[in-house]
């Protein structure tokens, strides 16, 4: 928690001394618009997240098994950890660098600097630089496209409840369903792996979160904003 006061005393000294706009600019008050939107973003990539994990159990034969010691207060702890790792990260990505990134050079190139940046940073968050070429590419692909898509959803709706909401779904499936993180063994543990799925299959698991995910929302957010307007 000390790490998301820093950063929000950050912002506001950035916002209120250097940009000279209040923090409210980012989006941060709640409203029903803005509650929905959370909770799309969070059911949108929930079930992403789900067909990503049961799809690859499937192909690659893997058994899960409950966690017989799982209990409440895991479940809180775990969702928390996850909630608390994406606000802060929303508020240092999606926040006022990215806000100022797009009223000088435009959403489209505040995005993709933004996702640049995201990127590099799962570099050093998941301790993969300077490991094999391949594992930083995969890596930067694939957290860039999520820095994308949540950098383009900040940008589309003003307000970082969307991206949270995109960001906590999919992270959350994956931790705290597929105990698949950072958190250990949570509900879901894997038993054993049988098979090994082709290059193709693979390939098919990489666009699934690389490609479609952050696809359908850019398509469905440049949609509806773009409608909005005219």
């Amino acid at each position: 928690m000390v790490g998301i006061a820093v950063v929000i005393l950050i912002t506001w000294l950035l916002l209120r001394y250097v940009v000279k706009e209040p923090i409210s600019v980012l989006g941060i008050a709640p409203t029903t618009q803005r509650l929905k939107e959370l909770a799309l973003g969070i059911a949108f990539m929930a079930t992403i997240g789900m067909i990503n994990f049961l799809w690859q159990a499937h192909v690659k034969e893997i058994s899960y098994g409950v966690n017989e010691e799982y209990g409440l207060f895991d479940f809180l702890w775990g969702s928390f950890w996850i909630f608390r790792a994406i606000l802060f990260e929303e508020l240092l990505f999606r926040g006022v660098l990215l806000y100022v990134l797009i009223k000088y050079v435009g959403v489209v190139k505040a995005c993709l600097i933004s996702a640049i940046i995201f990127g590099v940073y799962h570099w050093f968050s998941y301790e993969v630089f300077g490991a094999r070429i391949i594992l930083m590419a995969y890596i930067f692909l694939v957290t860039g496209a999520g820095g994308w898509m949540f950098a383009y959803a900040y940008a589309k709706t003003k307000s970082l409840y969307l991206p949270t909401g995109l960001h906590f779904g999919w992270n959350f499936v994956t931790a705290v369903i597929f105990s698949s993180g950072p958190i250990g063994n949570q509900i879901l543990i894997e038993q054993s792996q049988v098979g090994q799925p082709s290059e193709w299959y693979t390939l098919v698991f990489f666009s699934l979160q690389a490609i479609v995910a952050p696809g359908i929302v850019t398509w469905y957010l440049a949609k509806r904003y773009n409608s909005d307007a005219a």
